[in-house]
């Protein structure tokens, strides 16, 4: 069985409050990079174009850094996987810069035999068309998907992955024997 792993919340932690502090405390600021992030995140607007829509100068330096931080325990754990002969995969809704800037910094991407950006193929999860570009590349395999967002799981079910809900590394390592 593939373990198709999502990263923030799984191997990366989620966004930092402190940086997030340093980009705004405006609630209306929040609401407007929530709303446009999902087409950000597909690769469909560049950086400047999501900034503009967020109707904010760029803050691309800031937003790189709120989302980098990473559980290294998670890192270990897919280093012991990969040792072990475990296929292991990855799905993140990130955006371009996001993730130049992790494959820059985080030699441990290369672990993953399939690398699935939501940038570069232009499906972000829940949508359905991420898990069947991820599903057709792996050759229709056997595949666990492993994702913190319980809509995300639900939606790799349907696409027939099998689905892990990530609370901790323990309910992980159980999971995966």
């Amino acid at each position: 069985m593939i373990v198709l792993f999502d990263m923030f919340g799984v191997i990366a932690r989620d966004q930092s409050r402190e940086v997030m502090d340093t980009m705004s405390v405006e609630p209306e600021f929040w609401d407007a990079y929530w709303a446009h992030r999902p087409a950000y995140d597909r690769g469909d607007v560049t950086a400047e174009e999501y900034w503009r829509l967020v109707g904010h100068p760029p803050l691309v330096e800031q937003d790189v850094a709120s989302w980098s931080r990473v559980d290294y325990e998670m890192v270990a754990y897919l280093h012991e996987l990969h040792r072990a002969g475990r296929r292991i995969s990855l799905l993140s809704n990130i955006p371009e810069d996001h993730a130049r800037n992790f494959e820059r910094t985080h030699e441990w991407l290369n672990l993953f035999e399939l690398r699935a950006f939501s940038c570069r193929i232009g499906h972000a999860k829940p949508d359905r068309a991420a898990f069947e570009w991820c599903r057709d590349r792996l050759n229709g395999e056997d595949v666990l998907f492993v994702d913190d967002r319980l809509e995300n799981v639900r939606a790799a079910e349907l696409v027939g992955m099998h689905g892990h809900h990530f609370t901790g590394i323990d309910g992980l390592r159980a999971r995966l024997g």
